[in-house]
């Protein structure tokens, strides 16, 4: 399970979800990538679930990256226990997600066997989620870029 080894405070205050990831949100390092379409806590076991999820389907060929680390522990209460007497004990680890947050990412295969991958990964998260290639990505910024020269130029 991941879980920081070591960390500064033992409890977190709970935070804020609003907004969309400013980082973490193209694809980095292989060709193929899983983004976020909504915000999430996502817990160590949603990640490792989707990542067995995806080494199974590939069966040892390609690389994957796993892009979230859950460095957020989430107290909780013990059942039927009055109110009171401060807060509970960590009992899980979580990573914050945003929309537009790259969760996975893939390369070494095709694309059908990435998709596929990506599309068993998806469904043990809580979240929507979208599949998206590096050629897409950089297709997209550029249409971006161009439209923002654009926009200057008519100014």
């Amino acid at each position: 399970m991941l879980m920081p080894k070591k960390v500064k405070h033992r409890k977190a205050q709970r935070g804020s979800r609003a907004g969309k990831a400013n980082s973490g949100n193209k694809i980095d390092f292989g060709e193929y990538g899983l983004q976020a379409l909504e915000s999430c806590w996502l817990t160590a076991n949603q990640i490792e679930a989707a990542r067995i999820a995806m080494t199974r389907h590939i069966r040892r060929g390609g690389q994957i990256w796993i892009r979230v680390f859950p460095d957020k522990p989430v107290s909780k209460k013990p059942a039927e226990t009055r109110m009171g007497s401060g807060k509970g004990a960590p009992e899980v680890w979580v990573a914050v997600v945003k929309p537009g947050r790259m969760l996975f990412e893939m390369a070494g295969v095709n694309v059908e066997l990435a998709k596929e991958a990506m599309r068993l990964a998806a469904h043990k998260l809580p979240i929507k989620t979208k599949f998206v290639t590096r050629k897409e990505q950089s297709e997209i910024s550029e249409a971006v870029g161009i439209q923002a020269a654009t926009a200057v130029e008519h100014e």
